[in-house]
C-alpha cells in the first residue's frame, strides 16, 4: 500500500516535543545575540533575526497545540485541530518575514563595509546553535509526522531553517577567517535568507492546502485501498468516497451499495463494522460515516 500513514496521536508526546522547542527557542537566542554582541556579523544578526521570528512563532504554534487537544464543543462540533493549519501558515509567514529582514541587513553590511571581530568566538557558539538546532527539528518533524501533528512538523521545519542559518554562518565566518574577505558574510546571509525563503512558502503553501481542503493524492490512494479492501471482504461496493484532513485526522464519507434484499439491520450491522475497521486503520485518526443505498438506486 505505500508509504504508512502515522501512528494514533499521543498528547503527552506533542506536549513534551513542544516544550523542549520553547525551551530550546529561548536558549538559542540568547546564545546568538551573545555570538552577535561579541563579533559584530551581519549573517549571526541574520541568524538571530530567524531565531527571533521562530521563538515567537513557536509560542503561538504551543498555544495553537494546547487549542488542538481540546475536545469538540457547541460551537465547534468537529473539534478544534483545524488550528493546526493556521499556526503552519503563520510560521511560515514569520519564516518568510525573517529572510525578508535577513537580506535587508546583509545588503545594507555589504554597502557600508562589513565589520567582525572575535570570530572564533562567534564560530564556537553559532557551532553549537547548529547542533542543537539540527537534533530538536529531527526530533520535531519526526514526532510530527510520526503522530499526525501539522503543528510540530511545521516547528521542525523552522527549526531546521534555523539549523540551515547557523550552517552558512560557519561557511561564512570560516571563509572570512581563512580569506580575510569579510564580504563573505553579508554573501552567505543572503543566500542563507534565499533558502528560508522558500521554506517559509512551502509552509504557507501548505496551510492554504489544509484550510481549502485539499486532497493529497498519496492519502486518498490508501483510504482507497483501505476501503475497497473493506467493501470486497462484505462482497459489496461503495461510491462517492470523500475525505479531508480536519487537523488530527481524516473525516471519511461514503456510500455503500447493498443488494435490494438485504435487511436494514443487516445492512446497518454491516456498515458499523465497516466504519469501525476503518477508523483503526486510518491514522492518525478517523470519523468515518457511511450512507446505505439500494444497488442501482445510484445513477
Amino acid at each position: 500500500m505505500g508509504e504508512e500513514l502515522p501512528v494514533p496521536s499521543s498528547t503527552g508526546e506533542k506536549k513534551l516535543a513542544m516544550a523542549l522547542s520553547v525551551a530550546a527557542g529561548i536558549l538559542l537566542l540568547a546564545l546568538k545575540a551573545v555570538a552577535w554582541q561579541w563579533t559584530g556579523s551581519t549573517a549571526i544578526l541574520s541568524d538571530l533575526g530567524e531565531s527571533a521570528a521562530h521563538l515567537v512563532a513557536v509560542c503561538f504554534a504551543a498555544y495553537s497545540l494546547w487549542l488542538s487537544l481540546r475536545p469538540a464543543d457547541a460551537n465547534h462540533l468537529y473539534g478544534h485541530a483545524k488550528i493546526g493549519f493556521f499556526s503552519a501558515g503563520f510560521e511560515g509567514a514569520m519564516i518568510m518575514a525573517a529572510a525578508v529582514y535577513i537580506i535587508y541587513e546583509a545588503i545594507d553590511a555589504a554597502l557600508r563595509g562589513p565589520e567582525l571581530s572575535n570570530l572564533p568566538i562567534g564560530l564556537a557558539l553559532t557551532a553549537l546553535c547548529a547542533v542543537l538546532n539540527g537534533a530538536l527539528g529531527w526530533h520535531l518533524v519526526r514526532t510530527g509526522q510520526k503522530r499526525g501533528s501539522i503543528i510540530l512538523e511545521a516547528n521542525g521545519h523552522h527549526v531546521l531553517t534555523d539549523c540551515w542559518t547557523s550552517l552558512g554562518v560557519l561557511i561564512a565566518l570560516g571563509l572570512v577567517q581563512l580569506t580575510g574577505w569579510p564580504y563573505w558574510d553579508p554573501l552567505f546571509a543572503a543566500a542563507a535568507a534565499l533558502n528560508i525563503l522558500l521554506s517559509g512558502l512551502r509552509l504557507v503553501r501548505r496551510s492554504v492546502s489544509g484550510l481549502m481542503d485539499a486532497a493529497d493524492p498519496a492519502i486518498h490512494r490508501q483510504i482507497e485501498e483501505l476501503v475497497v479492501a473493506e467493501t470486497r471482504k462484505h462482497g459489496i461496493t461503495h461510491h462517492n468516497l470523500r475525505h479531508r484532513n480536519i487537523g488530527d485526522a481524516h473525516h471519511v464519507e461514503l456510500h455503500l451499495d447493498f443488494p435490494a434484499d438485504v435487511l436494514l439491520r443487516d445492512a446497518h450491522r454491516v456498515a458499523t463494522e465497516i466504519e469501525d475497521s476503518l477508523e483503526q486503520k486510518i491514522h492518525p485518526a478517523a470519523r468515518v460515516i457511511t450512507h446505505l443505498e439500494c444497488e442501482g438506486d445510484h445513477p
